[in-house]
């Protein structure tokens, strides 16, 4: 794969020696990944984009129903893949077609775009989680499955038990990484609504499900930093602007000053 004529890179591109930062996955990432919301971007802004961020993105998500909107779908999803950067369509595109009983359309709609990713999600809609486990059954076996839990609504908060049974069963029906919900804004799911990590859900529901297997949303900088702190420089991350891939990825290293001191001498 190349980017603007060079080759996509599976290494960060470090441009001198330092010591004391931590070791960062390489791509195609199992950990450590960075999930780009991408709200609308232009074409050339797309290219401005991976131009530096990327070496850095792992995915990335159309928020929510743009691509019904997006002039030059096409071409975009294009520019992505030539970067060798998987896309996909956000969950509420998903949700949209079922609401309407056109789940087999959706399916067509993904061979149409030669997508290799879905998300399949519950947030705007009540769907027994049976059926939506069933979904992504169906859909595993035509693209890799992201589903993701939590409510946009911020009045519906969820037990940690009932975190850990719906990622577990998500998991089990075939989902390859489970999105922890909370909204391009960053203040439902797994936040408060002042933006705040709600802490002792995400330490029970690290108790019972391994830590790679979640992308928690993480749109503001004091939650990224949060979870670098928690779980190290290779947690899965999304929801990010793309103009924060770069600081983002400072902070995963240690060279902000916000988890300066965390990697030093370990």
């Amino acid at each position: 794969m190349k980017l603007n004529g060079y080759p996509a890179l599976t290494t960060q591109p470090l441009n001198y020696p330092l010591s004391n930062i931590p070791e960062r996955t390489a791509k195609p990432r199992n950990s450590g990944i960075t999930m780009i919301m991408d709200k609308g971007l232009s074409l050339r802004q797309t290219e401005d984009f991976l131009e530096v961020g990327g070496p850095y993105a792992d995915l990335v998500k159309l928020g929510w129903a743009t691509s019904f909107v997006t002039p030059n779908l096409d071409e975009k999803l294009r520019i992505y893949r030539e970067a060798g950067i998987p896309v996909y369509f956000g969950g509420t595109l998903f949700e949209a077609f079922v609401i309407r009983g056109e789940f087999d359309q959706y399916r067509r709609l993904l061979d149409k775009y030669q997508m290799e990713y879905a998300e399949v999600s519950d947030g705007s809609i009540e769907i027994e989680h049976e059926l939506k486990c069933e979904y992504i059954s169906q859909l595993k076996e035509q693209v890799t499955v992201i589903s993701e839990v939590g409510s946009k609504d911020v009045t519906k908060i969820f037990a940690p038990y009932r975190w850990i049974k719906l990622i577990n069963a998500e998991v089990e029906a075939g989902a390859w990484k489970v999105i922890a919900e909370a909204r391009e804004s960053g203040n439902v799911g797994i936040y408060r609504d002042s933006g705040e990590v709600r802490q002792g859900l995400i330490d029970e529901i690290l108790t019972q499900v391994p830590e790679e297997t979640i992308i928690w949303e993480a749109p503001q900088k004091a939650q990224q930093v949060w979870f670098i702190k928690l779980i190290g420089a290779n947690v899965n991350l999304g929801n990010i602007a793309p103009a924060d891939i770069i600081p983002l990825e400072t902070l995963r290293l240690g060279i902000r000053s916000d988890t300066f001191d965390h990697f030093l001498n370990k």
